[in-house]
């Protein structure tokens, strides 16, 4: 593999705004950036100081040739660059998961225009309006047109000589009230034209001022006694200002603005696009990115707002974003609004995106089970400052009753799920009385010891149930094995669901429905189970020793001898004296078979 002599190909590119474009040995285009400064911008690739991520480390591994293209401003580099990628879709770029074909309402370019939708443009001087994501909503727009607006529907070339020569006739639309008749001169074109224009303006959110003219000609009307035409337009009106209050989120001052908003996870980014116009959303759309690199939030929002106003013909002069956008350009003013009627546009566009991100991701988990593992193990990575995946997690519980039978427990979970086998309970050896502290030391140590002994490999994660002190006191032991360093060990409090680091005085809270400590919280109470089952069984045994001890000739030690070997205090019951003999000497055994025939002792 020939090394590609990157020193050489900086001294050609300029300080400059512009586009470049990276190709490998094979000379394909494997990734297109825009940038205010060319050579700074390419340079930064190259350069070791830089903080670059492994995937970027392959691309710039791959890289025999550098092109570019210079452009006057920033905004035409923006441009520039969104064409390109669609173009030539590089396989390092950010990919526009987005194959759909959308639809259109197009103002047919002919006499007596007609309205419909289509999902094919054709540049024959017809207007299109839209796309529209969602279908429902551009049919209900259209059924508003068609019950306001008598229109024709039918596909006759109605030119003047047409209609003055009487071709055509009237038809059932014009007997239903669905047209006024153009075909034979029923309805001026003049007439007709002025409905398209009101048309245009509702389908562009300006329906106030289509409102206020229908109201002056009801006004018109009703003085001249002609109430039959004002109950039509009473009527119109009505079925548009309905049309309005569903439509209209903010204040009507707003006016043609764009409006967008980002949601991100590991593989995949999601943008949403709110089209304003007089305060009314007259376009709205979620787009999916599927990330190549680790980009930035900056860079997939640049691409999909470029996507999106070439996609609507958007000239919006504001476009209103969730963060700052480091784009200098004079014709264009970004927003980042705190609070107001335009912050509530941007908190709707969020939960859109939000939304749309849930369930796209929920379909893939769906289909790919081990997608969901992958984002869970990786967002508990980020939650929790771990450096590595926790694949393998570990959880410590203690349980005593009144200060007898201490027992620890600990549960195993990999890969997100229980595992069951690997579960373990320790019953205590070195302390005496209800201290949690020392028995959640002695646990871990011999945990972790015969972990080492074994080398059957350490967690990720160390999760203990408990505040500070068990924390401290599990750190004790993990330090004296000298594996402290090597694990992320975290301690959750039960009052506030506290999360809490060795050595930090101040706890991490975790949102409450976050994912992260859902499972925290999983694993804390399957610990908390599997210990309690343990230890019930342990304190029902103690119980049934100390009344085996009330046998003459039977004391603590013996009794746990006979539990042991016969497993129930039934077994022991119906066990004859030959049996008895393997664990009680003959003086015992009859004393037990003596003490049986006269009591009620319930069987276990």
């Amino acid at each position: 593999m020939n090394k590609f002599d990157y020193r050489a190909a900086l001294k050609d590119i300029p300080h400059k705004p512009g586009v470049y474009q990276y190709w490998d040995e094979a000379n394909e285009l494997i990734y297109i950036g825009k940038a205010k400064d060319l050579r700074n911008r390419v340079t930064s690739y190259f350069n070791k100081d830089t903080n670059v991520n492994a995937k970027t480390r392959v691309l710039v591994s791959k890289i025999r040739k550098i092109t570019f293209t210079i452009v006057d401003t920033e905004i035409d580099a923006w441009l520039l660059e969104n064409s390109l990628i669609k173009k030539h879709q590089p396989r390092y770029n950010v990919m526009l998961k987005d194959d759909k074909t959308y639809p259109w309402i197009i103002i047919k370019n002919e006499h007596y225009p007609r309205i419909f939708w289509t999902r094919r443009i054709v540049k024959d001087g017809s207007k299109y309006l839209g796309p529209y994501a969602s279908v429902s909503m551009m049919h209900a727009i259209l059924g508003l047109i068609k019950e306001t607006y008598p229109l024709r529907t039918c596909n006759l070339a109605l030119t003047r000589p047409n209609i003055e020569a009487g071709k055509f006739k009237v038809c059932l639309e014009y007997q239903l009230g669905n047209c006024k008749g153009p075909c034979q001169n029923y309805q001026t074109e003049d007439d007709y034209d002025n409905s398209i224009e009101e048309i245009k303006d509702i389908l562009n959110g300006k329906i106030g001022a289509v409102l206020r003219k229908m109201k002056v000609e009801m006004d018109n009307a009703i003085s001249s006694l002609n109430y039959e035409h004002a109950h039509r337009l009473k009527r119109k009106f009505d079925l548009l200002e309905n049309y309005q209050s569903k439509s209209t989120v903010v204040n009507s001052s707003i006016t043609d603005v764009d409006v967008f908003s980002i949601a991100s996870e590991e593989k995949y980014a999601f943008v949403n696009f709110l089209k304003v116009m007089n305060g009314t959303i007259i376009q709205t759309q979620t787009i999916e990115l599927k990330k190549r690199l680790d980009e930035s939030y900056e860079e997939l929002l640049t691409l999909a707002i470029t996507e999106f106003r070439s996609r609507y013909n958007s000239d919006s002069k504001e476009i209103i974003v969730p963060f700052d956008i480091d784009l200098d350009d004079d014709k264009l003013k970004f927003t980042v609004p705190k609070l107001g009627e335009k912050r509530k546009l941007l908190d709707l566009s969020q939960k859109n995106v939000q939304f749309f991100k849930k369930e796209r991701i929920d379909q893939y988990e769906k289909l790919n089970p081990e997608v969901r593992t992958e984002r869970l193990l990786t967002q508990m990575m980020k939650d929790l400052r771990m450096n590595q995946l926790p694949r393998h997690i570990e959880c410590f519980d203690n349980s005593n009753f009144q200060g007898k039978y201490p027992v620890s427990a600990i549960v195993v979970f990999k890969d997100g799920k229980p595992s069951k086998k690997d579960y373990r309970h320790f019953n205590v050896k070195t302390v005496v009385g209800p201290d949690d502290f020392a028995t959640m030391e002695e646990a871990v140590l011999r945990r972790y010891r015969r972990v080492l002994d074994e080398d059957t490999g350490l967690p990720q994660l160390i999760i203990i149930d408990g505040g500070k002190g068990q924390l401290s006191s599990a750190m004790k032991s993990l330090k004296l094995l000298g594996i402290d360093k090597q694990v992320t060990v975290i301690g959750i409090a039960k009052r506030l669901e506290e999360l809490y680091y060795p050595g930090d005085q101040y706890p991490l809270y975790l949102d409450k429905r976050s994912e992260t400590l859902k499972l925290i919280q999983q694993l804390r109470d399957e610990a908390h189970r599997f210990g309690i089952t343990f230890h019930r069984k342990k304190r029902d045994k103690g119980t049934l020793a100390t009344e085996l001890e009330l046998i003459e000739g039977i004391g603590k030690t013996t009794a746990e001898k006979l539990l042991k070997y016969f497993k129930s205090v039934k077994k022991i019951r119906e066990a004859n004296e030959e049996t008895l003999l393997e664990v009680l000497n003959t003086k015992q055994a009859k004393a037990l078979i003596e003490y049986f025939n006269g009591s009620g002792l319930v069987s276990n």
